[in-house]
């Protein structure tokens, strides 16, 4: 019979479904494994830029993650090169116990401070979005684009 098999020298039947079930375990224990390993090498990096009015009021730059959606940011940095304000205010907003809170804020000058901002540099798990915006104090900056520049790695 299929699955079945005699010793060599016995007449007993040893079946082989145990042996069978053992291997579909360890096969699902490997592709866990597998899909774990898979996320360590990141995802495709998210390059852009956005074009507001960044002077007139604090402007969305992008958003990060997505609803109930868990992410490691390893990196974001803004490109500043097209504006010229002495104060350029970065803001990251995340959700707090279900309310959004300003958790991050920090200003530059955009001829002082260089082209590239290094927001985040190390590792920062995030959980649902994460809101990036920023305002300017000269009114030469809107309508200007800022660059980003971000890399996820998927939870």
């Amino acid at each position: 019979m299929p699955g079945e098999f005699y010793i060599e020298g016995s007449k007993t039947k040893v079946s082989l479904k145990a042996i069978e079930a053992a291997i579909v375990s360890l096969e699902a224990r490997l592709e866990a494994v597998r899909n774990q390993t898979d996320k360590l090498s990141g995802e495709v990096p998210y390059i852009g830029f956005a074009v507001a009015d960044w002077q007139a009021s604090e402007s969305n730059l992008i958003v990060v993650g997505g609803p109930g959606a868990k992410y490691k940011l390893h990196d974001l940095s803004l490109g500043i090169q097209n504006l010229t304000g002495t104060q350029v205010t970065v803001r990251l907003y995340k959700k707090i116990n279900g309310a959004e809170r300003r958790v991050y804020e920090q200003s530059f000058d955009a001829a002082a401070d260089g082209p590239g901002l290094p927001v985040v540099n190390g590792s920062w798990a995030i959980h649902d979005t994460l809101r990036v915006t920023v305002q300017s104090n000269d009114p030469a900056d809107n309508g200007k684009a800022v660059d980003y520049d971000f890399l996820l790695e998927a939870m």
